[in-house]
């Protein structure tokens, strides 16, 4: 697999697509995904740079991996700008250019819908966090009603076609759940900007850990050491 990403036309709509979306609800999303992260993330498909701003001074570095070339020069400009340090790579979600277990948090926003090998990419995530780091998600969704469903499955070709490889049918928190994390908060909602129904409405947002992850209440607290 090329760590080349290609979608021109996409990478040129798509800073629109994303101010309308925040403008429309997006931005609290945004919020609430990245509220109370700390240490060292990775950010992977970090598109434009939309989730930089938001990042808490309480993460020392983030790693923003994006392979669209397009894409990743917006997302430099936007890290140039940051309060925290960013640096924006090039590469995939499926190869990601980490050590193992160098950071403490990734974050998966709007990006699992459009990535070529869900599993491989989150096998990735898994290998580059930290045994008692976490996975922080925001992701449009296959729909729970059958019904909305099967629409989604009529629209999703021409939808991969417009939107630069992105499906509208992953069940991406059961992919989650297999890749070998545990769910530990979760938020299904309906993300309607306009106050129509969407095939990319249906959405969640939480956190997971590895599922062998040490219970972090066993842990000795952070200073416990000096007495």
């Amino acid at each position: 697999m090329s760590d080349k990403v290609s979608h021109p036309l996409f990478a040129r709509l798509y800073p629109r697509i994303s101010a309308y979306a925040d403008a429309h609800g997006s931005l609290e999303h945004r919020r609430e995904l990245l509220a109370g992260a700390r240490g060292r993330a990775v950010e992977i498909g970090a598109g434009i740079g939309s989730n930089f701003r938001h990042y808490p001074a309480e993460v020392e570095r983030v790693f923003a991996v994006e392979p669209e070339p397009r894409l990743r020069s917006l997302a430099a400009r936007a890290a140039a700008t940051a309060r925290i340090p960013i640096e924006v790579l090039p590469g995939r979600a499926e190869r990601l250019p980490l050590d193992e277990a160098s950071v403490d948090v990734a974050v998966a926003s709007l990006v699992l819908c459009t990535i070529a090998d869900v599993p491989a990419a989150l096998g990735e995530v898994l290998r580059v966090l930290k045994p008692t780091g976490e996975l922080r998600f925001y992701e449009h969704v296959r729909a729970q009603d059958p019904r909305v469903y099967r629409r989604q499955r009529m629209l999703n070709p021409l939808w991969r076609l417009v939107g630069g490889g992105c499906n509208v049918t992953r069940d991406t928190e059961t992919a989650i759940r297999r890749a070998g994390f545990t769910i530990e908060t979760v938020r299904r909602f309906e993300f309607r900007p306009d106050s129509k129904a969407y095939p990319a409405s249906p959405s969640i947002i939480g956190t997971a850990r590895p599922s062998d992850a040490p219970d972090r209440r066993t842990l000795p607290q952070q200073g416990a050491a000096d007495g």
